[in-house]
């Protein structure tokens, strides 16, 4: 898996070339302004509620020994959990109201990349390609956050919050790969046979992801180039990892 992570990551060195080569930028315009949009009203919710959520994690303590402590804790937490929650709802926002825009920029990429015609993909219009993008993702917005929430409970035990840390960012790193990658699968998969290929080629997913991540810690020019350049960089790999697939399985064949 350490190898498909590497890949993942690598794959982010061509993306922006590729891009300017095949002309794609244009296609971005709306995707880009669907996340830079998002971004701002979900940081401006964001620093509106993180006090509240502080305040009220520090009403569980009822003792008064201890309860600056506590409440200077709590404050932090409160960040942390808006943060992180911020974090994973633009997540899977842009990526589900993205779909429609994303898919045909996706299957530009996979055109140019292969001169496979043999496979028949899957037609699908710009409704279904935007239920698809909202399913997926809202399958993936409660699935990670039912592995969030223990992960930030964890962040109270010393040492351990450590490994919570790096579990957090690698659960974030691969839903954001996940749905990057599903972009072009949506042409060659449905849904159930999608979540199957992630979870085989999972280590392509984080890697995607990790370098996503990275992108938000960027003001404003992280969200804008985000998605152009995680998109792109998942195309590729996902096209690899699609050609070696066929590949096996008309060895097997013979």
């Amino acid at each position: 898996m350490i190898k498909d992570i590497s890949l993942g990551i690598k794959a982010y060195f061509g993306a922006f070339s590729l891009i300017s080569k095949l002309k794609l930028w244009r296609y971005f315009t709306i995707p880009m302004l669907i996340s830079f949009v998002t971004a701002l009203v979900i940081g401006l919710i964001s620093y509106s509620l993180s006090d509240n959520i502080g305040n009220f994690i520090s009403q569980v303590w009822p003792w008064e020994f201890g309860k600056k402590v506590f409440s200077y804790f709590s404050s932090i937490l409160g960040g942390l959990i808006i943060i992180v929650i911020g974090i994973i709802l633009y997540k899977h926002i842009i990526m589900a109201l993205s779909a429609p825009f994303m898919s045909p920029v996706s299957e530009k990429i996979e055109a140019y990349l292969t001169t496979n015609t043999t496979h028949k993909h899957r037609n699908t219009t710009f409704k279904e390609q935007l239920w698809r993008g909202i399913r997926i993702n809202i399958r993936n917005l409660f699935m990670e956050l039912l592995l969030t929430i223990p992960l930030l409970i964890l962040k109270f035990i010393p040492i351990i919050n450590i490994l919570s840390t790096i579990m957090l960012f690698s659960l974030q790193s691969y839903y954001a790969g996940f749905g990057n990658m599903d972009y072009t699968l949506e042409r060659h998969f449905k849904y159930r046979e999608s979540l199957q290929f992630v979870r085989k080629h999972r280590g392509l997913a984080i890697g995607n992801g990790i370098v996503f991540m990275l992108f938000l810690l960027i003001p404003i020019i992280g969200v804008i180039l985000v998605l152009p350049l995680s998109v792109t960089a998942a195309t590729i790999k996902t096209v690899d990892a699609l050609k070696l697939n066929t590949n096996v399985a008309n060895a097997n064949a013979a």
